[in-house]
């Protein structure tokens, strides 16, 4: 079955109040949603063994409602299609839920949140975490890394093996697909794609040794 997590409007037993919002629709924890067209929540199957988190969703994720749709979108689509993973078998969501971005012309330019805003929104990556119990997650870039790991000194360069959180959650660490895309010349772009396919090929094998209970998953942490 597949489904959105959190539901946008499905009613739960959170009270009512700006700290514990029903719905995203509702979620007032930080001023982003003001100038966001809506907000995105993720997507996928309940049960997917892996989710991807990346860092907030894009200009064409803030018009569409969906994550994952523009060029980094794209891209990421290929990079799983070549790790041999499927995009339906995944549950794909973003660190932050709304598009925070500056004017440049007619044209809105993502701009990085900031770490409270980060803060505020993992009240809804966590629900999502308990809802989805994925046997891997996959971090895309620093900002989603350093929410999951809710450590705001992780980087990509320090976590190059897969680590385990406190509370058991196995995490692979690696490139944005979008960071892929700014990449200047041919081979650093490549070498940052190939970079990337590796993380999901790893993180693909480390969900079917946990399903069948075999491979221990490397430890570490990300400091």
């Amino acid at each position: 079955m597949t489904r959105k997590t959190p539901d946008r409007q499905a009613p739960t037993r959170q009270p009512p109040d700006d700290d514990a919002p029903a719905t995203l629709d509702a979620c007032r924890r930080c001023a982003l949603w003001e100038h966001a067209t809506q907000p995105v929540p993720g997507a996928g199957p309940v049960d997917a063994p892996i989710m991807l988190v990346g860092e907030q969703p894009g200009d064409q994720e803030d018009r569409a409602g969906l994550p994952f749709v523009g060029a980094a979108g794209r891209m990421l689509d290929r990079a799983l299609d070549e790790a041999g993973i499927e995009r339906a078998h995944v549950y794909l969501t973003n660190a932050v839920k709304h598009f925070k971005w500056e004017p440049r012309g007619k044209r809105r330019l993502h701009k990085t949140p900031a770490q409270r805003e980060v803060a505020a929104c993992h009240y809804w990556l966590e629900r999502e975490l308990q809802a989805v119990q994925p046997r891997v997650v996959v971090a895309l870039g620093a900002t989603a890394l350093r929410a999951v790991l809710q450590d705001n000194d992780a980087t990509l360069e320090r976590t190059r093996a897969p680590v385990r959180t406190e509370d058991g959650r196995l995490v692979v660490a690696t490139y944005h697909p979008s960071y892929v895309l700014r990449t200047r010349g041919a081979d650093s772009r490549e070498h940052a794609y190939r970079t990337l396919v590796d993380a999901l090929r790893t993180a693909s094998r480390l969900a079917r040794e946990r399903r069948h209970g075999g491979g221990r998953p490397t430890h570490g942490d990300a400091g």
